[in-house]
């Protein structure tokens, strides 16, 4: 077996930034502190904690989307506290504590991908932002905020390397299996990969996080499998169902993060990223992305997506005036300098600032790993 990577993990420091995300937070608060005075209690179901919401001070306490009795309610609102309640009828919490999990949300795809909390966010996306609902933008803007804080929660003291690349890299193409042993090679280094979160190599590199704990022969069994289905054109269903054949034959793969967005309906989440930091604001996502790929980024073939990722990490890169911007490495010289020229205008940029020595290009994505490394990811 090789080293287990690295799992970032759920983390919830309620003692210093008084935020209470779950039942067993918010008794071991009120058992302890006696108090629930200024603290922030999101998402979690109190519905039977009655008697401790009549006792305990609220002053300054706020409630986000948290069900109470209607008892309960009255109660803490007179006390001193501010009650944000559920909004009903979405198929999102907007008010959410954690980031998402694949089986959150491809709930139901059983009865095909349409039923999913996937899908219904994405229709309800699409009806909302045509008829310019001022609530429904308030919404959005809340549940985005509300994961952007999970994530950064989620990723606490962790070395994430990103990977990114273009969705329509399709399963068994020599290139989808090199982003998955990518991304397995990067998971087994000890560091926590994060990709946009969508289909092809974007899923293949958290393909290659989750087969990382196991020998290396179930890579090329789990490629197989998925190689029957090779897009998510014309059916999701068939494409989400084939990775979850995956992950039903090899449970408990390693983790990682992807970080896709609403933003893009036609382009479903991959099913292998353990945690997922969906967006509404495309914006809000590709920039949060990137900023937390702290130990570097890889750049994959890709098109207009994946150029505008390399500009928007050079960006912040550039303008570093401590001498540590985060790696660079841009994969297939002939892509980079010739069909998408970005490389030219990269090592332009990098001219004399700090972040010249942590640029690099390489021909063949296995040298990506060793690149990382060298520029001191």
């Amino acid at each position: 077996m090789h080293p287990t990577p690295a799992q970032p993990e759920q983390s919830h420091h309620a003692s210093h930034d008084r935020e209470i995300e779950s039942l067993a937070e918010f008794d071991e608060v009120v058992s302890t502190r006696r108090s629930l005075a200024h603290f922030r209690v999101q998402a979690v179901d109190l519905t039977d904690r009655t008697d401790a919401l009549l006792s305990a001070d609220v002053t300054g306490a706020v409630f986000l989307g948290c069900p109470m009795t209607p008892r309960a309610a009255t109660r803490v609102a007179a006390a001193g506290a501010l009650v944000f309640p559920p909004i009903p009828g979405l198929p999102f919490d907007p008010y959410r504590g954690f980031v998402y999990t694949p089986d959150e949300l491809f709930d139901g795809l059983g009865e095909g991908y349409e039923a999913t909390p996937d899908a219904l966010s994405y229709a309800w996306f699409q009806q909302t932002r045509a008829d310019g609902d001022v609530f429904a933008s308030m919404l959005r803007a809340v549940h985005d905020d509300a994961v952007s804080d999970a994530l950064d929660e989620l990723l606490v003291g962790a070395r994430v390397v990103g990977v990114m690349g273009g969705h329509a890299m399709a399963r068994g193409t020599e290139e989808y299996a090199g982003a998955a042993r990518l991304g397995r090679a990067l998971a087994r280094a000890g560091f926590t990969v994060a990709t946009g979160g969508g289909p092809g190599a974007m899923e293949a590199a958290n393909l290659g996080a989750y087969t990382a704990p196991f020998e290396d022969a179930v890579l090329p069994e789990a490629l197989a499998v998925l190689a029957k289905v090779p897009s998510f054109v014309p059916s999701v269903t068939d494409w989400a169902r084939a990775a979850f054949e995956v992950r039903s034959a090899w449970p408990g793969g390693g983790p990682s993060v992807g970080v896709p967005t609403w933003f893009y309906g036609h382009e479903p989440p991959n099913a292998f990223a353990a945690h997922i930091a969906k967006y509404f604001s495309n914006a809000t996502r590709e920039d949060g992305l990137l900023a937390r790929c702290t130990a570097g980024v890889v750049f994959l073939p890709g098109a207009a997506g994946t150029v505008q990722e390399v500009f928007d990490n050079a960006t912040p890169n550039y303008y570093e005036s401590r001498g540590e911007p985060t790696p660079m490495v841009l994969v297939d010289t002939a892509h980079w300098t010739e069909h998408l020229p970005a490389w030219p205008l990269l090592r332009a940029l990098a001219r004399e600032r700090p972040m010249a020595a942590r640029v690099a290009l390489v021909d063949r994505i296995e040298e990506a790993p060793e690149a990382l490394k060298r520029l001191g990811g």
